[in-house]
């Protein structure tokens, strides 16, 4: 299993991995011998009351959220215990570039949904939880956190949602496809899965996210030269290893999200209505990524929902460490709100 380089802002902890065995996909498929790798932070309280699970985002770890984690800090160990967990597909659970039974393009499809039911069985079975204080997530990882309150209503009293959408938009969905373009155009690529990484694909796959999609134009008006920031992102994309196959199945499952297609739902209206708990949706004025559009609808159609700005030029990676005032906000605001009582 590979683990991206530690960043300033991570928070090291034991890696840990629930053993569970075959894990039954919504489609009807199987994943074989499914492994899901996590981390806590913390201890479990007597009345078992204190858990927070963190769902991470797209090609994101366990680390995700770590700069709201530490002493004084939202997700403060001292207070809660952190369950930080790692998606399907992300190169630490069970993903296409680590299966041994179902390895690369052999691996089968699968949605949020799934992620939600393999981080279930862990609270649940291998973690012997009935109930947690919280679920957060940024971005996929928001969207995961609502369909966790549209699957589980009763397992949470709060959710965290930052810069989430309830169905993927349409332009969220060209996002993926063009950056599945970048990685498929690269020569590595036969057609039926990667012989070997996609170097300039993912070269033109970090422009395209990490240079355009991510930031805004106010974003990265102060770079003194945009052509060696480039080139640095791009090294620090090759350096994190993620895999190109592993990309190709987390981006599938995230453009073809909707909480309104959860088996019984009635729809998305429907979905957003059936959350009970007291729900915190933060999103930028402007995100190139997830629209803010969509986040503000996420808030309307939930009954207990609160929409807070995040007061960022930064576009999708507002929500993150990149700018210190904007964590800071987000650390004081979520802190507050899981403080809430009610």
């Amino acid at each position: 299993m590979k683990h991206p380089p530690l960043a300033p802002d991570h928070v090291d902890a034991p890696h840990r991995e629930a053993l569970l065995g075959d894990l039954a996909l919504e489609s009807g498929e199987t994943i074989h011998d499914y492994r899901q790798s996590f981390v806590t932070h913390g201890t479990l309280n007597a009345d078992r009351s204190n858990t927070i699970l963190i769902c991470a985002a797209l090609t994101a770890t366990h680390h995700r959220l770590d700069f709201l984690i530490g002493p004084g800090k939202a997700l403060d160990p001292a207070r809660w215990f952190v369950v930080a967990t790692d998606p399907i597909g992300n190169g630490l659970s069970t993903s296409p570039s680590n299966s041994v039974p179902q390895p690369g393009m052999r691996f089968p499809r699968f949605v949020l949904r799934d992620m939600v039911a393999a981080q279930h069985r862990l609270l649940t079975d291998h973690l012997g939880l009935d109930r947690v204080h919280a679920i957060v997530g940024a971005s996929m990882g928001g969207m995961q956190a609502l369909q966790w309150g549209v699957d589980h209503p009763a397992f949470m009293n709060r959710i965290v949602a930052m810069t989430p959408m309830a169905r993927t938009a349409p332009w969220a969905a060209l996002v993926t496809q063009t950056a599945r373009a970048c990685l498929t155009a690269d020569p590595a690529w036969t057609g039926d899965g990667f012989v070997g990484v996609p170097e300039r694909g993912w070269k033109a796959y970090s422009g395209l996210m990490n240079a355009l999609l991510m930031r805004t134009p106010e974003a990265v008006d102060g770079l003194a030269d945009p052509h060696a920031w480039f080139a640095q992102r791009a090294a620090q994309q090759q350096a994190n290893g993620f895999d190109a196959h592993d990309y190709l199945y987390q981006s599938w499952a995230y453009e073809a999200h909707d909480v309104g297609t959860t088996p019984g739902s009635g729809g998305t209206a429907d979905a957003l209505r059936a959350i009970v708990a007291r729900t915190l949706v933060l999103a930028p004025p402007v995100d190139l990524f997830n629209p803010a559009s969509a986040a503000r609808a996420v808030a309307d159609g939930i009954a207990a929902a609160t929409f807070v700005e995040i007061p960022s030029s930064q576009g999708h990676l507002a929500a993150s460490s990149t700018r210190a005032e904007d964590a800071a906000f987000l650390d004081g605001t979520i802190a507050a709100f899981l403080d809430v009582k009610g």
